[in-house]
């Protein structure tokens, strides 16, 4: 426990917030595990890091020791060591997550601090709320978030009112990744000649463009006799593109600044505890993640487009050019969703084969080959269904190399360039791929169905289209759902893409659930056996 007066005593210039248990959580939606929790706390204490963040604190949530939320001070006390060995413990509040006077007086038990995030459109009731917080006894650390969403003259109106009850820190939050040196030096010098002497200034990076661990070096190298506060998380855990790496920047100050920081304890984190959570959900930098940095938006929105797997890095960023500006630094699912159908929607239909093709499908049997690798270890189910009398074959979004299909069903525009250009003319495509030598370019939006994980999946779209055509049974090969081991997918390793278990888990739980609906109006047997989608 500390003196409610004893005074933490942080270096004098340059100092470390690790975020790894809240910027951290979007990754495993906090579920680290108490003892996870304390052995990570533990290992930033031992390296000598000093203010460590342990969540959030809100009351948007029902309480769960294994999750790194908390409702109350009790329950931050039962993670944090009795010896707060001078450091400092923060929590974060989103601002209207929690109200000032449920906050209790501050004591020494549990936490020293509250960082305080908020847009600049709740700018003046958070600066409210962080004063009430501060003459509870807190220190208090401002985080206006997207900062550079300010105009200067909001920003210089937000120093005036945060130096009227100088809180612990005033921050510069880069909440999209997507400053740049300039960026970062222009608005560190307004506040360094705005803001109270005895206010910290921190800086809160993203690593969408690579450049977290340089701006941190470039705010660092800045002579000023204030205190500097930079965030990072071990091993850059945060959502998307991650954080600043707690463990780099430890040792760039050990070299540069004559720090002692340890860097074993980080290391023995990553290793034991970190890297598991990396295997299933990743974080790093990624195209879509630069892009959503590029237009200054929400980094779910990049998360979003990339979970579809149907796009191009070009139509990501036809699309990040169509989100409204009101929408770009709040997440909106639902609006997100239907700028994507809308995009997806825009192209042309070519039916001049379609009466042929209609000819060809009505009251026949159709065998429909996924790319799953069943396809192959079963390959001698597919070529004995193929042989049957009058069946039709259509690959889909590949072409089987077991022999040649009668047609080839693309929904996906990267598939599609992939297909030698000798192979188009048998193509059947949706209207969102340029395709102008395809045999038949039909609606996108017409073979959509309910279930969100898999709204377009390609096998559901060609079922739904050929009970449209009148088959009278379908045939399925290759579509066996999806492993977590992304590698065992596909047929060809090079078709395989990586996503969280809950991704994976949804997209099969959600064919399961469009393929009995489509066994109600046609026939439908497995010709391979489905490890994932068992109907």
């Amino acid at each position: 426990m500390r003196n409610f007066n004893e005074e933490v005593q942080l270096l004098e210039n340059v100092n470390i917030l690790d975020c790894t248990l809240r910027d951290g959580g979007y990754c495993n939606q906090w579920l680290f595990g108490k003892k996870n929790i304390i052995k990570i706390i533990d290992g930033l204490i031992e390296a000598g890091i000093n203010i460590i963040e342990c969540g959030f604190f809100t009351n948007n949530v029902q309480y769960n020791a294994e999750v790194a939320k908390y409702t109350t001070m009790e329950q931050v006390a039962e993670v944090l060591p009795q010896d707060h060995a001078n450091k400092l413990f923060v929590c974060l509040i989103n601002y209207g997550e929690y109200e000032a006077d449920k906050i209790p007086e501050y004591d020494g038990t549990a936490l020293d601090g509250f960082r305080i995030a908020f847009h600049k459109k709740d700018m003046v009731s958070a600066l409210k709320f962080c004063q009430a917080v501060k003459e509870k006894g807190y220190k208090v650390f401002i985080q206006p978030m997207v900062s550079l969403n300010y105009t200067d003259e909001e920003f210089l109106e937000l120093i005036r009112i945060v130096n009227g009850f100088e809180p612990f820190a005033f921050y510069i939050v880069d909440s999209f990744g997507v400053m740049k040196r300039k960026d970062l030096i222009r608005l560190f010098y307004m506040v360094e000649h705005n803001l109270r002497e005895n206010i910290a200034i921190g800086y809160h990076s993203h690593n969408n463009m690579q450049l977290a661990y340089s701006n941190a070096q470039s705010l660092v190298d800045i002579r000023t006799k204030r205190k500097i506060i930079i965030d990072s998380s071990i091993f850059g855990m945060g959502r998307g593109a991650g954080n600043l790496n707690t463990e780099l920047f430890v040792e760039y100050l050990n070299d540069n600044l004559n720090t002692k920081y340890i860097l074993k304890p980080l290391l023995t984190i990553i290793d034991e505890i970190l890297d598991p959570f990396y295997q299933k959900n990743y974080w790093g930098y990624s195209l879509p993640n630069y892009l959503a940095a590029k237009y200054n938006t929400h980094p779910n929105y990049a998360g979003y487009l990339d979970t579809k797997k149907t796009l191009t890095v070009e139509n990501m960023d036809d699309i990040f050019s169509m989100i409204d500006e009101e929408k770009r630094s709040v997440y909106d699912k639902n609006y997100i969703e239907n700028l994507y159908i809308q995009y997806m929607d825009t192209g042309n239909v070519q039916e001049e084969h379609l009466a042929e093709l209609k000819t060809m499908i009505k009251g026949k049997e159709v065998l429909i080959i996924a790319s799953g690798r069943s396809t192959i270890d079963e390959k001698e189910k597919v070529l004995a269904c193929a042989s049957r009398e009058n069946i039709v074959t259509i690959g889909i979004n590949f072409d089987y190399t077991e022999f040649s299909t009668d047609f080839i069903f693309l929904s996906n525009l990267r598939r599609f360039r992939e297909l030698p250009e000798e192979k188009r003319k048998k193509c059947i495509v949706t209207s969102n791929i340029p395709a102008s030598d395809a045999y038949v370019q039909t609606n996108y939006h017409d073979l959509l169905n309910h279930e969100d994980a898999v709204q377009d999946n390609a096998g559901m779209m060609l079922i739904k289209y050929l009970i449209q055509l009148d088959a009278v049974k379908i045939f399925v090969a290759g579509l066996d759902g999806y492993s977590v081991d992304a590698i065992r997918n596909y047929v060809d390793p090079q078709m395989s893409f990586y996503s969280g278990k809950e991704r994976f888990t949804a997209m099969n739980q959600g064919m399961i659930h469009v393929l009995k609906e489509f066994k109600e109006q046609i026939e439908i047997e497995f010709v391979t056996t489905p490890k994932f989608v068992l109907i």
